[in-house]
């Protein structure tokens, strides 16, 4: 369950919590019920019971506000635009607009929500019921929150939107199901690229909290925590993220060896909370020791090389014993990032625009040193 706080007093509840008989809404205990009830809960009860009971109705009405927020945040890109799946500007069905924030230009990458999900399940859907395998299903996986055009992961309001999506799809699968699993984790990483932190920390935590309960691989709990510590991260609780981040870090190094991608993004995650912390030291021997590494088996263009040298950047010219030579190297390093950025990912892209946007600080900072 996703809805992991009581509805009458909202304290945060047990994966196996009390709930109301007829629409499974959750509780502390049978107090917290009983208040609800008299509080308002026996007028909707009934409602939510016919939207599929509380956990789905709770998706279903949170999903369709999701798209309003999508389609209104892709509005100027696009007007005028068709739905690339069903060729239509509104949605047949849903009455609802179209959004894009990918990698497409042009006239291409245009959808709704609700075409692209409708995709995904189906893709999904073929894959288990003829039993293609894992691989098959990562693939096939990916067209949940990744654009089957440009192949770049959406982002912001729409990775939000389609994540809501795919929970509602699958979340009435049992716990132990791999696909509800792979939803939830989705799921909650939707909602972090949204900056719906709180709700994502919700989220992250009870999908953690679910893996260890089942004993499922290292690989998978790995995930789990990495995303979590960079919840915590954008909550501004840090140093529960280092300590969260250096665990992922020693697992990926365990499991993974140190050249592969998880394990190279665990070291940036690291660097970038000693960052945070001012360990500018640590952070620029972290970085220089696995930036050659990233960009030899990632390439140049990968996004994680580029957020490696753009948090690489950030430790020169935030340090306050940097050198004027460290000063013109963040500037010089930053410049070369932004370009890459912008034509792999394009000018719109946050990752794109985050790097532009400390390119502009590093050349103050610099100006500042040189006068």
């Amino acid at each position: 369950m996703i809805l992991t706080n009581c509805a009458a007093c909202a304290a945060p509840l047990a994966h196996d919590a009390p709930r109301c008989m007829r629409c499974k809404t959750r509780y502390c205990n049978s107090t917290c019920q009983h208040d609800h009830w008299r509080r308002g809960h026996k007028q909707i009860c009934k409602q939510i019971h016919r939207g599929g009971n509380a956990e789905q109705y709770h998706a279903d009405n949170k999903y369709k506000k999701a798209v309003v927020v999508a389609v209104e945040a892709c509005a100027d890109d696009t007007k005028g635009q068709t739905c690339y799946i069903c060729t239509e500007a509104l949605h047949w069905k849903t009455k609802e607009g179209i959004v894009r924030m990918c990698a497409c230009r042009g006239t291409s990458g245009f959808a709704h929500v609700s075409c692209l999900a409708e995709q995904a399940k189906i893709l999904v859907t073929e894959t288990e019921e003829n039993n293609l395998g894992p691989k098959v299903l990562d693939v096939r996986w990916a067209r949940w929150d990744t654009c089957g055009l440009c192949e770049q992961r959406y982002h912001d309001v729409v990775c939000c939107a389609l994540g809501w999506a795919c929970w509602k799809t699958y979340q009435e699968r049992p716990e132990t199901d791999q696909v509800r699993q792979m939803a939830m984790n989705l799921f909650g990483n939707g909602l972090s690229l949204a900056n719906h932190n709180e709700d994502a920390l919700s989220v992250q935590e009870a999908e953690l909290s679910m893996l260890r309960r089942l004993g499922v691989s290292e690989y998978n709990i790995l995930i789990a925590q990495g995303n979590l510590s960079c919840t915590y991260y954008a909550l501004g609780r840090v140093e529960e993220a280092l300590y969260l981040r250096r665990d992922v870090y020693v697992g990926r190094l365990k499991l993974n060896g140190e050249e592969h991608q998880h394990t190279l993004l665990a070291a940036n995650n690291i660097a970038s909370l000693l960052k945070e912390l001012r360990h500018f030291k640590e952070a620029k021997w972290l970085l220089r020791k696995k930036m050659p590494v990233a960009r030899r088996v990632l390439g140049e263009s990968n996004d994680l090389t580029l957020r490696m040298r753009w948090v690489y950047a950030e430790t020169l010219y935030e340090d306050p014993d940097a050198t004027l030579d460290d000063l013109c190297e963040a500037v010089s390093t930053l410049e070369e990032t932004a370009r890459t950025a912008k034509r792999v990912l394009g000018g719109e892209h946050p990752l794109a625009e985050a790097i532009a946007y400390y390119l502009q600080k590093a050349r103050w900072a610099l100006g500042a040193r040189t006068g």
